[in-house]
């Protein structure tokens, strides 16, 4: 009887092993799989932020590039006129500065995104992490509890055994 009851420990010890190495199998696919898709997430934020920078400096730089080009020739073409040029010489150093305090706003605005969404990936992190550690907590508490009560299970069914 004490053998019997020795395997029928050993017996259900096999299978709380099993379903536990299953369901921590689980849970570490499932986790793994939500941290890939954050980080997926994260770097299409990203991505998306650096391309509409990209776009938008570009543009202003072909810009600001196109008047450089157009000042060169207008200066060629006006070299005998000096108070023309002069003129033509303050409008374009305006337009370049405006050029250049755009560039720097756009800068400064991808900054302040990077950092915008840096803040939110890392709250985001913050909440995911929470909610791991909830998860495994209510995970421990029931796996002690399924474990606990099939062990009372088992104790009772084998001392009903051998007093009967």
């Amino acid at each position: 009887m004490i053998h019997q009851f020795g395997a029928d420990v050993n017996k259900a010890f096999m299978a709380k092993r099993k379903q536990f190495q299953n369901f921590t199998s689980s849970s570490l696919k499932t986790s793994s799989q939500k941290m890939a898709q954050f980080w997926q997430n994260q770097q299409k934020d990203r991505s998306q932020l650096t391309e509409d920078y990209a776009s938008q400096f570009n543009a202003v730089f072909q810009q600001w590039k196109a008047d450089l080009h157009k000042t060169k020739d207008m200066d060629e073409k006006l070299e005998n006129m000096f108070h023309h040029q002069q003129k033509m010489f303050q409008h374009m150093k305006a337009a370049q500065g405006q050029r250049l305090k755009t560039l720097k706003q756009l800068l400064e605005q991808y900054i302040q995104g990077l950092q915008e969404l840096d803040k939110t990936h890392d709250e985001e992190q913050g909440a995911l992490l929470n909610a791991l550690r909830q998860d495994m907590s209510v995970l421990q508490k029931n796996m002690l509890m399924a474990n606990q009560q099939q062990e009372m299970a088992s104790v009772r069914k084998s001392l009903q055994s051998m007093l009967m």
